[in-house]
């Protein structure tokens, strides 16, 4: 059974091993300009942003000559009688055609409308900001979301490098007790358990390999590439010590999702400026060119033709409307109340995710360097207690506690150095200090 296992556990080192040697390094860099290249989310709020400045224009708000044509031409065939005091000038005819021809071109542009035209303008710049702030959350989340899968699967990946150092020391005890049980120092059960030990390690290894795999898929959602796509990671987690907190609460206010709701205060206002405008009296000046055109093949006149250029002035006064304007700006007055209280909601929810990842983050550096120390003693005891094996001072149990303690404090350390790094990538996405 030993053989059969051990040939089995060198078949799939070696394929994994093979599999290794075929696949291409993968850099945290690289997996940051990938997903920055490829994902979705950030497509979709690239296209957002190029519409609003699309519509971010004078001529959109109003501030614009609005020029217009028109040309209509009408056919006529009708009757006619025409009765005078001289009877024999009367005139009676049918089927008579005639023909009317009529063109303008005008032109009209907006002299004061209570700065109306201002206030749409200064919106559509709110709103483009606001898409520029909204990608670079865009931008941020998806950084983060790809630094943090990504030192996940180097997380995974140290601590089956720990499972299979306890693989490498149940094999030796396994080949030990084998040994002893040959010259009669040690019996079955003893080589039994050892094999069992192995198994349920390696059996470890591989469930661990399969978490690694499926963190491996979801990094490839982020970057936006087939699933099937085989890489490997070349970085390691190194965590920054000198996050502070004095910092992080400074950079909160260049938070994209704070900015982006400064932005929805600031287009409600802007709204309330246009209803409050369209309450006040609106001047134009009206220019252009008519042309008017009459023929008839009979009657008072068989040709009438006015044409020539016209200017003036356009003075529009709102009177009464329902009291639906009144109403429209208290609604605006609303939704600016309701923008500011979103701002204060969520810059205080900034704030204490900001506390609460920061505490999280110094106790993970603080565990870590206890941990580091445990890991390094728990892997002298394993092999000091593996020494002691040989020379018969130790029993299996003892062997198997060490293993264990190692096991456990590889898994302890591997996580708190994860959980360091990513508490760490948090309080910098917050801040707006993200950098790769």
């Amino acid at each position: 059974m030993q053989k059969i296992f051990s040939s089995l556990f060198v078949v799939i080192i070696l394929s994994l091993g093979i599999n290794a040697n075929a696949q291409q390094n993968l850099s945290l860099s690289d997996a940051i300009q990938t997903a920055l290249k490829n994902n979705f989310s950030i497509q979709l709020a690239k296209d957002s942003l190029a519409i609003s400045k699309l519509f971010n224009d004078y001529g959109v708000a109003g501030g614009l000559p609005l020029v217009t044509t028109s040309v209509t031409e009408n056919k006529t065939s009708s009757s006619i009688q025409q009765l005078y005091t001289d009877p024999s000038r009367n005139t009676i005819k049918t089927g008579v055609n005639g023909t009317t021809v009529n063109g303008s071109l005008a032109a009209s542009l907006v002299l004061f409308n209570g700065y109306h035209i201002v206030a749409t303008k200064d919106r559509l710049n709110a709103l483009e900001k606001q898409d520029q702030v909204q990608l670079q959350s865009r931008i941020n989340n998806i950084v983060a979301a790809v630094m943090q899968q990504y030192y996940n699967i180097i997380h995974q990946q140290d601590y089956l490098k720990t499972i299979q150092l306890s693989i490498e020391a149940s094999k030796e005890r396994v080949n030990i007790v084998k040994t002893k049980s040959q010259v009669g120092m040690a019996n079955n059960a003893d080589l039994f358990q050892s094999n069992l030990d192995l198994n349920a390690l390696v059996q470890g290894a591989l469930n661990q390999q399969l978490v690694i795999d499926q963190a491996k898929v979801d990094l490839l959602n982020y970057l936006a590439l087939p699933t099937n796509t085989v890489y490997t990671l070349v970085d390691t987690i190194k965590v920054d010590p000198s996050v502070k907190l004095a910092s992080v609460e400074a950079g909160l206010k260049n938070n994209p999702d704070l900015l982006a709701a400064d932005q929805t205060i600031a287009i409600n206002q802007f709204i309330e400026k246009e209803v409050r405008a369209s309450m006040i009296p609106t001047l134009r000046a009206t220019t252009g060119y008519t042309y008017s055109s009459n023929k008839s093949d009979a009657g008072f006149s068989l040709l009438n033709e006015n044409y020539g250029p016209y200017v003036g002035i356009n003075l529009s006064i709102p009177l009464y409307a329902g009291g639906a304007n009144k109403k429209n700006f208290k609604a605006a007055k609303i939704g600016t109340d309701i923008a500011k209280s979103q701002y204060k909601s969520l810059e205080n929810n900034l704030n204490t995710a900001a506390y609460k990842t920061y505490i999280s983050y110094l106790n993970s550096l603080q565990q870590s360097a206890t941990e580091q120390a445990n890991y390094d003693m728990s892997k002298e005891l394993m092999d000091l207690v593996m020494s002691k094996f040989k020379l018969g001072q130790a029993t299996i149990v003892d062997v198997k506690q060490a293993q264990q303690s190692f096991e456990t404090a590889g898994f302890r350390l591997t996580s708190l150095r994860f959980a360091a790094k990513a508490t760490e990538i948090e309080l910098k996405r917050l801040s707006n200090q993200l950098t790769f």
